[in-house]
């Protein structure tokens, strides 16, 4: 179901970037001061407009709301169609939460890294980050397929840039690797959504990329599968699943910090996304066929993932390797077709990009203190900056899913969720939080305490400007962790919603079953 909404929301949320990114390119060359604080103010604005519509959204209301819809690209049946429901709507949240932060995350480091002989222009970093939060708002709310692919590949082309031309010393290789993947799943995609299309014109006698006419086409099994691989690789790669994951511990080192919370914090979100919002309702019979395989998946990338990141000596490939754990826990939650699972999975991707935002943060704040990312040149912080190892530790703890901070909800709702359908997967998985509590204590045992290693005797704590970069997620993590009621509401509807049009519901409880399986022998025994 699909509510109209008289007043074009979604579109002016995603315009109030663009028009700051082109407002910021008319900046004469060499007034940095005056594009940091236009960037600064139009992200806070585009968060203020955001936080007004998400107040308007109804949790009673099944479907999309605040949606539009006008002719495009006539001929074609291409339309620009926008909505959102619950999941959209966290999704555009968190992106607007984030873009603020990376831009005072930035204030200092917009030029590029350390060392170059020619820092890259300001303004350009700063026209590409809200650029990119335009096109992440578009992805997130499209509902015609065309323009969401518009989108997913239009994407690429400010993240390419903020690699290439900001990121650090193999930034040109990263920069390439991260395209040449996406680029790859992304003509994967456009085939299937070609097929999509064709079977529409036979079905329907015209032509269409409406996500809700698409939903009703009849495809055959066999098709279905092979259409549901092309947009499945697609959004694997994006996500990234395990083993399509190895452009990201590149492009996550290489990228600016600003870059790599964009890049592993919210781009990234559209490969699981594109699971729930395409895949699922999409090809329902194929998405059960392949869900076993995918949670397998899953769990591989949550023990290969924790795995490696213990033996990172880079903070940000270690982070970027958490990352590929978590996804394996998202993953698993979406394909386990579980009310739970799903809603625990949606969770987790918010609080993925807060918990992993807040990690790349407090390393940006270590690498400009060191002027560069090797872990064992680290040691014996604690002792100059107390405070930074404080907050350094918090962000771990989040990330380890520690119980009362934010991602403990979400990871025990996408367990509980897989367990009740793939109990063996759900138990190994359970393991990766082991190894999640090692990777994470003993990197801050090594670079906080113990001896204080050479070159950090002048290092100072942090100073007003990064408390308030970090102080919005760390409180985030908290409150999310104590209360989160409010976004569960959100998303719980909208996945429920999501696994019907799948045909999918929850099993009986365990402990029915086993009920029922005692019933039946004892009336058996009877007989």
């Amino acid at each position: 179901m699909v509510h109209h909404d008289s007043f074009p929301w979604l579109t002016i949320i995603g315009l109030i970037p663009l028009g700051g990114a082109l407002l910021i390119a008319l900046v004469p060359a060499g007034r940095d001061l005056a594009v940091k604080r236009i960037a600064l103010l139009v992200s806070l604005v585009t968060l203020g407009w955001t936080g007004v519509m998400t107040a308007q959204y109804d949790t009673a209301k099944a479907g999309y709301q605040f949606a539009q819809s006008t002719d495009w690209i006539k001929q074609f049946g291409v339309r620009y169609a926008v909505g959102t429901d619950g999941i959209g709507l966290v999704m555009i949240l968190l992106v607007t939460v984030l873009v603020p932060v990376v831009v005072l995350a930035s204030w200092h480091d917009s030029h590029g890294a350390p060392g170059r002989e020619r820092p890259s222009s300001v303004r350009t970093f700063f026209v590409l980050v809200l650029s990119l939060e335009t096109i992440m708002i578009g992805v997130f709310s499209s509902t015609d397929v065309f323009l969401f692919y518009v989108f997913f590949e239009a994407m690429l082309i400010p993240m390419y840039f903020l690699i290439g031309m900001f990121g650090g010393q193999h930034r040109s290789y990263a920069s390439i690797k991260f395209l040449l993947y996406s680029f790859a799943g992304g003509m994967l995609m456009l085939a299937a959504l070609i097929g999509l299309y064709i079977q529409s014109v036979h079905q329907f006698g015209t032509g269409t990329f409406n996500l809700f006419a698409l939903e009703q086409l009849h495809l055959s099994s066999g098709l279905q599968d092979w259409l549901f691989l092309g947009f499945f690789v697609a959004f694997a790669i994006k996500a990234p699943l395990w083993p399509l994951h190895t452009w990201l511990p590149d492009a996550g080192a290489e990228a600016p910090i600003g870059g790599s919370v964009m890049l592993v914090c919210v781009l990234d979100k559209v490969g699981t996304f594109g699971f729930l919002r395409y895949c699922i309702p999409l090809f329902p019979d194929a998405s059960k066929t392949f869900a076993p395989y995918v949670v397998a998946l899953g769990v591989v990338g949550v023990l290969y993932g924790a795995l490696v990141a213990m033996y990172q000596r880079d903070w940000k490939r270690l982070v970027s390797y958490t990352s590929v754990a978590h996804f394996g826990f998202i993953a698993m939650g979406i394909f386990a077709f579980t009310s739970q699972g799903g809603t625990g999975a949606v969770l987790y991707m918010v609080n993925h990009g807060l918990s992993t935002g807040a990690l790349f943060l407090v390393v940006g704040f270590l690498v400009a203190r060191k002027g560069h990312a090797d872990i064992p040149s680290f040691g014996g912080l604690a002792k100059r900056a107390p405070l930074l190892s404080g907050l350094f530790l918090l962000a771990g703890l989040s990330s380890l899913a520690l119980p009362g901070l934010n991602t403990f909800v979400s990871e025990f709702l996408v367990l509980v969720g897989s367990f009740t359908r793939y109990r063996v997967a759900a138990i190994v998985a359970t393991t990766g939080i082991i190894l999640a509590a090692l990777y994470v204590l003993i990197a801050y045992q090594r670079t906080m305490h113990g001896p204080l290693k050479a070159g950090l005797e002048q290092v100072k704590d942090l100073d007003l400007r990064e408390i308030a970069v970090i102080a919005p997620m760390l409180s985030l993590i908290v409150l999310l962790g104590v209360y989160p009621k409010p976004i569960i509401d959100i998303i719980k509807p909208s996945v429920a919603a999501t696994y019907q049009q799948a045909h999918r519901t929850d099993p009986p409880p365990l402990a029915t079953t086993a009920a029922n399986d005692r019933t039946t022998n004892q009336d058996g025994a009877g007989q």
